[in-house]
């Protein structure tokens, strides 16, 4: 099962804001023998977002989407994920009961008295308001919860809340695909050649060993090798044989040869 990430936001486009989710949500995965197939950045623009999700929903992948599940103008992501599947919104009742219990604390810690039919109040419950049939995601954070619809998981922008969330969608409900990207590199740093002139001797290699990928990873101004192609082959098991091929097509290439690395 191919795994995509959609990052929502003007403030990531613009550079106010960096974005930490991208490298996060890579080493979420890795931990559990995951890998991210695609990432996708989108501003906060309703139409675009529409697009990204129907895209989602209409494939078979297990897509997380960060940001834009607010209240404020500028989010739209619950009513983009609600036109892509051409859908109503609605209040869903668990999640506006968590909202609740969240303005209740707030109220107490404050000191103040908790007052559900304030006007800011009865607003923020439109943060429970998700696509028609979505399930929950539960916010250790601030208990104000993120959902889901099928194999598309909405969570919120911010990372203190977003990464624990994204870890209960993975540890809940895809268990059974832990272990199931794991693989293993073998590489080699390859100096004073091009790529074109490497190329026939990757594309041999891959089709000598199906299920192997070959990799090329140029470099110009590395601190330690300076001027450098790190070329490789993975797999999902060692690719040993593979990489013996390899490394015998460069002997012959007669080209210099560095240090060897094993992922």
């Amino acid at each position: 099962m191919n795994i995509g990430l959609i990052i929502i936001g003007d403030e990531i486009l613009s550079g106010k804001r960096q974005d930490k989710h991208l490298a996060k949500v890579i080493e979420l995965l890795a931990a559990r023998g995951l890998a991210l197939s695609w990432a996708r950045y989108v501003g906060d623009d309703r139409p675009r977002i529409t697009q990204a999700l129907r895209d989602a929903f209409a494939g078979s992948d297990l897509v997380f989407c960060t940001g834009g599940i607010g209240a404020t103008p500028d989010d739209h992501t619950r009513q983009s994920a609600a036109a892509a599947l051409g859908v109503a919104l609605q209040l869903h009742p668990e999640a506006k009961t968590l909202i609740l219990e969240r303005m209740r604390d707030v109220a107490a810690e404050q000191g103040l008295p908790f007052e559900p039919d304030r006007a800011d109040n009865l607003h923020r419950l439109n943060m429970g308001v998700f696509p028609a049939g979505a399930t929950l995601i539960p916010n250790p954070y601030n208990k104000i919860p993120g959902f889901s619809v099928g194999d598309v998981h909405f969570v919120p922008g911010f990372p203190v809340m977003a990464w624990p969330m994204i870890e209960w969608v993975l540890d809940r409900r895809y268990a059974h695909l832990h272990g199931g990207a794991r693989t293993v590199e073998r590489s080699v740093i390859v100096f004073g050649a091009m790529e074109a002139s490497l190329t026939p001797l990757m594309e041999t290699i891959e089709t000598r060993f199906p299920g192997v990928k070959v990799f090329s990873l140029p470099s110009v101004d590395h601190p330690q090798w300076g001027r450098h192609i790190e070329l490789g082959v993975k797999a999902a098991t060692d690719p040993a044989e593979a990489f013996a091929a390899l490394r015998a097509g460069l002997d012959q290439a007669g080209v210099r040869l560095g240090a060897e690395m094993v992922r």
